[in-house]
């Protein structure tokens, strides 16, 4: 893989960034093979425990690796301290930070050879943005990977689980009316 252009030479320069479509996140899905979770916890009650889980499961088949200086294992998976401590550039980038710490993440990102720079949902920075995309990066703002990949694969459901129920018709117990019998 080469590395990124340097930020003055990359031709995505010349155009600003924009969201992208719904089939170019497809696409990005679909050309991703390493996800760096960055701002990975350990903590079952964090997003990014949750969204991790669902990487590293049968749903999806990506080679998944945690950046957290704070951590050192999760899920059974070592944990990096950063991107430039990885086995090789991911591809892309999955970020659990705060909204301001996303300029220097895309810095690093950018530093690390990534291909895209996705920040989770309720994020978005302009300058983080600007950042990786005039260094060739492709770059998402506020959406969730989990979310985005179940929607394309199939498995989306409202409560953000596969439930495997194909039909859209709700399910009824056998002998159960529409008024409850208690009194």
């Amino acid at each position: 893989m080469t590395a990124p252009l340097p930020i003055e030479e990359s031709a995505a320069s010349a155009d600003p960034w924009r969201p992208p479509t719904a089939r170019e996140r497809l696409q990005i899905l679909n050309s991703t093979r390493t996800v760096a979770v960055y701002g990975a916890s350990s903590n079952p009650a964090r997003a990014s425990y949750f969204v991790s889980t669902y990487l590293l499961s049968s749903s999806t088949d990506f080679t998944v690796w945690f950046v957290n200086p704070k951590e050192t294992s999760i899920l059974g998976h070592p944990v990096y301290p950063t991107l430039a401590d990885l086995p090789e550039p991911p591809d892309l980038v999955d970020v659990f930070r705060r909204q301001s710490e996303l300029p220097g993440v895309a810095t690093e990102a950018v530093a690390a050879g990534a291909r895209t720079f996705w920040a989770q949902l309720g994020l978005w920075s302009d300058e983080a943005a600007e950042i990786a995309h005039r260094a060739g990066l492709q770059v998402v703002m506020n959406r969730c990977l989990k979310i985005e990949h179940a929607r394309f694969a199939g498995g989306l459901h409202l409560a953000g689980f596969d439930t495997g129920v194909i039909s859209s018709k709700r399910l009824s117990r056998p002998g159960a009316s529409a008024r409850s019998t208690r009194g």
